[in-house]
């Protein structure tokens, strides 16, 4: 993998943390290109990373064995419609890091028979603890698969799909999904003050709390159905605490929730691909 070149288009938040991640991973920066018309931007990633840059798409994409598109999804069919003909030429992998545009529509901006995975990556990416959700279109091999799966694991944990209309339940749960704890988390918080707690100890506590929980969910081999019984004592706070939001009916607002966001992310996908 170290020998292919990379172009990164746009060179954001999601773009900088893949570049970071890659450049830690002991990927060769120099291998590495990312595209920007922000001067500033292109002297930082530079002089952070080590990788090379340029102003124009054009050139960042000329050599490259991968486009990675990390621009916003409002510009996405600009930047395709500019680039369509040098990436028919050249016939690189193209990553779309781009959510909700589908592979149609960018297919169709591309001029079609492009190599294309679409993928969803979440915030925590770009603290290299990311989740991201791939599918790989018809035209992409194997080896492009497991290229695409190493750029993106660069940020985290990678799972693919086989169908591209599961990446909208994909967004609604791991896209979505930190939102939903920091909700949680500032539930928690708010309750434990109201009860006496001051905020700097309420927020430490419901921090480290979740991080322990997580870890736990992670090293175990249990599910979290057999973690909750096992911290749960008979007659004990926890079960006192989890039968109030069991009569809440918790897990059918969840159901509810992540049914709203999926269908929110079908219609975007709507919107966008007619923009």
């Amino acid at each position: 993998m170290n020998s292919k070149s990379i172009a990164f288009i746009g060179s954001g938040n999601m773009a900088t943390s893949l570049i970071g991640g890659l450049v830690a991973d002991g990927y060769n920066p120099k291998q590495i290109i990312a595209s920007d018309p922000d001067s500033e931007k292109r002297a930082d990633l530079a002089a952070r990373f080590g990788i090379l840059t340029a102003e124009d798409n054009l050139a960042a994409i000329a050599q490259a064995d991968v486009v990675v598109l990390a621009v916003k999804p409002q510009v996405l069919e600009q930047i395709c419609l500019s680039l369509a003909q040098s990436i028919r030429q050249t016939q690189p992998l193209v990553i779309s890091i781009a959510a909700g545009i589908r592979e149609s529509d960018m297919q169709h901006w591309l001029g079609g028979n492009v190599a294309l995975v679409r993928t969803m990556p979440n915030t925590p990416a770009m603290l290299q603890a990311g989740a991201t959700v791939l599918h790989a279109g018809k035209g992409v091999s194997e080896s492009q698969r497991d290229l695409a799966e190493s750029i993106l694991r660069a940020v985290g944990l990678t799972r693919w799909v086989n169908d591209e209309k599961l990446m909208d339940i994909a967004t609604a749960l791991s896209g979505s999904g930190p939102a939903y704890f920091f909700l949680v988390m500032e539930a928690m918080e708010t309750a434990a003050i109201e009860n006496g707690l001051t905020p700097e100890t309420a927020r430490l506590l419901t921090i480290q709390t979740a991080l322990g929980a997580a870890r736990m969910a992670i090293e175990s081999s249990d599910g979290p159905a057999t973690l909750r019984q096992k911290v749960t004592s008979p007659g004990g706070t926890t079960e006192r605490a989890l039968e109030i939001l069991e009569q809440g009916d918790l897990r059918a607002l969840f159901a509810k929730a992540l049914a709203g966001a999926r269908k929110r992310s079908e219609e975007l996908s709507e919107i966008l691909g007619k923009q």
